[in-house]
């Protein structure tokens, strides 16, 4: 069912939504792979390694969880919920960003 309702996605969210809440950086549009559990075919992800968000997970997940991970925010544009990506370090996942126009790596 991916895909479903994406179409004209990106003209129902609004300036704030395509802002991370915890640094203010722009979200990128970001591929969910095709094995995951969600439905949908794209969320909107903060890549900034600087968001306070991101920084905090390190240290988060190790005191919970003696993992060397973290997480990254991101938003479903379809529904408007908030969720983490888990990441095990800097460059994960980004060779999945769909829409790099913010600069940086992709």
């Amino acid at each position: 069912m991916a895909g479903a309702g994406t179409e004209g996605w990106m003209d129902r969210m609004s300036e704030k939504q395509e802002t991370c809440p915890h640094c203010g950086d722009s979200l990128k549009q970001w591929m969910v792979p095709e094995d995951a559990s969600w439905d949908d075919e794209f969320f909107l992800v903060c890549f900034s390694n600087d968001c306070p968000y991101y920084e905090r997970g390190w240290r988060w997940m190790k005191e919970q969880y003696n993992q060397k991970a973290s997480y990254r925010y991101a938003l479903n544009p379809n529904n408007g919920a908030s969720l983490m990506i888990p990441v095990w370090d800097a460059e994960a996942t980004r060779q999945m960003i769909v829409d790099d126009s913010g600069g940086g790596c992709g």
